[in-house]
């Protein structure tokens, strides 16, 4: 019934903005000049949203020189010119107001470096780009990025920090929002973290972060979202790349990939493969003093495996209008991890040696996600534009974990306790939406609707292994089964008034329905163990830009959003990590609010300085509590508020002809405050800057290059109640083109000074811990790639799918030191 409301709403509001929507536009015009001021013929002119440099039309300059763009819709563009022989030239963002023509200054083209016949003149993206709604890190202009994943890629962006359970925060806020290609992540921390670790480098085109975004995006995310695009060909014809590599750390480790590319006017198919495999060694550390115990873990923990990853689809072009799409992605992993770990435990009072533990866990695990989508898009000349997608998602996680635990004594005599579960995991997504926008009024307005319906199936088998024989435990086994259905509307609306301003403003409405079941083998049923809830929410966001000349532009935004619990985080069962160690879900876990506002200056478009704060209500958070004396538990919950102040600055700098830099530093201050039921208190604060510094060199004319990278964070909150100590690292690397420009030889030594190690301290519920470790940091590594195939490039579209931000809330992964 919901759906049918949803679609009949679609349909009637669709019908009415087409009535009333007015179709004017603006025009552009300008002139393009040679190296000795006179007009030059022939060369090519590109309209790029300033957006997302998306074409939006070409012109062939005259005789004397001039283009023309007629009935371009209000917005921000930019105008790139090429011609053979010259290099191309870009123009700053320029501003187009519905019913005026637009001048853009004379543009002048400078001979090529070399000016041969048939040359080619190569354009290299930086590596950050600022754009009006969102930072780009381009990872194919980073020789470091080589041979490393999608999770080291996040740790060393500007102003993100991954803390030692792989949670990711940006600008001091968690609840980040991960997508891939557009589509939202379903996983839990942990499975997410093992997939980003698992995404080689080499498929990634880009990752971008959009801190405010507008209505037409969910609204889960209350610190944005990142979106990792992967790579996707955009030449026609028949080509492709393939590429190895090996990385050297205390083990070594193999990366393979290759993309294939086919496109015609009417046709594109594309295929994506990559593999994955070797051993990460991670060492973690946990001090802890709890009543008159000291608790002095120390692990070394080992997880070998391999990753497949692979993206395949298809665009059929019917006409200049239409086209009809399909994307099948998957990821699929097979590891085990083992983990070895001594627990000294003595007297606080005489440092007598009570006892140690020795725990031994091993746990192999099998994850298997795959993505289906179907896409419609229609594009007129007009500016209409309807974008409709269809996905189903599918999760599947096996694991497994085998646990000794040896208590033994200072007179030789010892306890062993051995236990036995497994863990099967299914997640199905259906998510349909339809997204539409027009001119109105002057502007452009879009509206449209989503639908998406998750179950999932969580089921926890536990057994004592008593004299070798497995005697199943019905007092810790369970099955959780949970639904959620959430349907949403939007409308988003902006305008440019004049040259200099552009109005955004929007509102999303989002209706959450979900029943959690808990079923107990034991037959014991608790008020926790059925949780249903139902609830309205509205998320409003807004922007206000002035282009005040030609050396100052600022903008401030604001949005509202929403954090929901993953699903296994609702699950109130307790599992057992170790015998000193537990973990529960949380059935009345409620979902996080975030009111976020900035305001950003960009300077001359290179120096750009953002000043944000957010408020966030019921933040959810990671919490170690204790129990029974000497045993702690982790459990989420919710906090009262969190406040943060924020501060980001961005430059590049080219010093030479041959240097060149981009700096980014962010400053942030984070307030905890939370008193629970029990009387126990969270009182925290702090103060945290993060570093991040990229230059790049031209070696020789011969096609050799180097880089050196580096970044720091300094102290920050982990968790609600762990304060972090500083850390960070610096990279080198080389590269060398080859084989007529079609490969490229790469070689990086990361973490050089060996600096990246993790330390944490909490001092809650009458325990105090100091956790730390660090992972397999420093690595040599060597990549060799080849493109082969037509070299003619040809726009490629983006597709941003429906099933975006239910995948994020699947857990998948395992592991506990960030460089799993």
């Amino acid at each position: 019934m919901m759906r049918k409301v949803l679609l009949l709403a679609l349909g009637i509001f669709a019908i009415l903005m087409n009535v009333f929507a007015k179709q004017t536009a603006g025009t552009v015009k300008g002139k393009v000049y040679d190296d000795k001021s006179k007009a030059h013929a022939a060369a090519t002119v590109q309209l790029q949203k300033a957006k997302d440099s998306s074409l939006v039309k070409t012109d062939v300059t005259d005789t004397e020189g001039k283009y023309d763009f007629q009935n371009i819709p209000a917005g921000t563009y930019v105008i790139r010119v090429s011609s053979v022989g010259f290099a191309d030239q870009s123009t700053a963002v320029i501003t187009v107001a519905e019913g005026k023509t637009t001048e853009v200054p004379t543009i002048t083209l400078t001979i090529a470096t070399k000016e041969l016949t048939g040359v080619t003149v190569k354009y290299k993206k930086p590596l950050i780009e600022m754009k009006a709604d969102k930072m780009v890190l381009n990872v194919e202009s980073s020789i470091n990025a080589t041979g490393s994943n999608a999770m080291e890629l996040l740790r060393k962006s500007p102003g993100v920090i991954v803390d030692k359970d792989d949670n990711i925060s940006v600008k001091g806020k968690s609840g980040v929002r991960i997508y891939i290609d557009g589509r939202p992540s379903q996983m839990d921390n942990k499975d997410l973290a093992a997939m980003l670790k698992g995404m080689n480098s080499a498929d990634i085109e880009s990752i971008e972060f959009i801190t405010n975004p507008s209505a037409k995006y969910d609204a889960s995310g209350n610190a944005g979202i990142i979106n990792i695009k992967l790579k996707k060909d955009k030449r026609v014809g028949f080509n492709g790349n393939v590429s190895t590599g090996m990385m050297f750390g205390i083990t070594p480790k193999n990366m393979n990939s290759i993309a294939l590319n086919y496109r015609n006017k009417k046709i594109n198919y594309f295929a994506n493969y990559s593999k994955s495999f070797g051993i990460n060694r991670n060492h973690f550390n946990l001090h802890r003093e709890q009543v008159d115990s000291l608790f002095d873990a120390k692990s070394i923990q080992e997880d070998k495996g391999q990753s497949h990853n692979f993206k395949a689809g298809m665009d059929f072009f019917v006409n200049s209008k239409n086209t009809f799409g399909v994307i099948v992605t998957g990821n699929l992993m097979d590891n085990t991890n083992v983990s070895n770990t001594k627990t000294p435990i003595t007297s606080l009072t005489t440092g007598a040696l009570g006892r140690t533990l020795n725990a031994m866990n091993n746990s192999p695990s099998n994850r298997k996600n795959f993505n289906y989508n179907g896409n419609y898009k229609f594009s007129d000349t007009s500016g209409h534009e309807l974008n409709v997608d269809v996905d189903y998602g599918t999760f599947r996680g096996r694991t497994s974990s085998y646990q000794p635990n040896n208590y033994v004594y200072p007179d030789g005599s010892n306890l062993l306790t051995i236990f036995k579960n497994n863990t099967p995991v299914d997640i199905n997504i259906f998510t349909a939406k339809a997204d539409y926008e027009q001119r109105f009024a002057k502007g452009k307005l879009g509206y449209g609707g989503k639908y998406s319906y998750v179950t999932t199936k969580n089921t926890f088998n536990f057994w004592d292994v008593i004299n070798n024989a497995d005697k199943f435990n019905i007092d810790r086994s369970n099955k959780f089964n949970y639904k959620e259905n959430v349907n949403a509307l939007y409308v988003n609306y902006n305008r440019s008034y004049g040259a200099k301003w552009t109005v955004q403003a929007g509102l999303r409405m989002e209706n959450t329905q979900s029943e959690g079941n808990l079923i107990s083998f034991n037959g014991v049923q608790k008020p926790e163990d059925n949780v249903k809830r139902n609830y309205t929410d509205f998320f409003p966001s807004a922007s206000v830009s002035l282009a005040a000349n030609a050396n100052n532009a600022f903008s401030a935004t604001y949005s509202r959003r929403i954090d929901r619990p993953s699903y296994q985080d609702l699950n109130p069962f307790e599992t057992k990590i170790d015998e000193l160690t537990f973990q529960k879900g949380n059935a009345f876990l409620r979902p996080q609010y975030a009111n976020s506002f900035e305001l950003s200056h960009v300077y001359k478009y290179t120096l750009t300085t953002t000043l944000g704060y957010t408020h966030v209500k019921d933040l959810m958070s990671m919490i170690t509590d204790t129990v029974e004396r000497t045993k702690g538990y982790i459990i989420n919950r919710n906090l009262a508020n969190q406040d943060i102040i924020s501060l980001n600055v961005s430059k590049p700098i080219p010093f030479t002809k041959w240097w060149n830099g981009y700096y980014n530093v962010n400053m942030n201050y984070s307030m905890y405050r939370a008193t629970f039921d029990d009387g126990k208190k969270v009182d925290v604060s702090a103060f945290n800057y993060s570093l991040f510094g990229q230059n790049s060199f031209t070696l020789s004319k011969k096609g050799l290059t180097g880089e050196l990278s580096g970044w720091f964070t300094g102290p920050s909150v982990w968790g609600g109640t762990f304060k972090s100590k500083s850390m960070g690292g610096f990279d080198i690397g080389l590269q060398q083109t080859v084989l007529k420009d079609k490969g490229t030889i790469k070689i990086s030594l990361t973490d050089v000074a060996h600096t990246m190690r993790w330390r944490g301290i909490s001092d809650f519920a009458g325990a105090l811990l100091d956790a730390n470790g660090r992972w397999e940091s420093r690595q040599f590594r060597i990549n060799f790639s080849y493109r082969f195939g037509n070299s003619n490039v040809k726009g490629a579209r983006q597709r941003q799918t429906g099933i975006e931000s239910e995948n994020k809330r699947i857990k998948t992964g395992s592991g506990t030191g960030p460089g799993n």
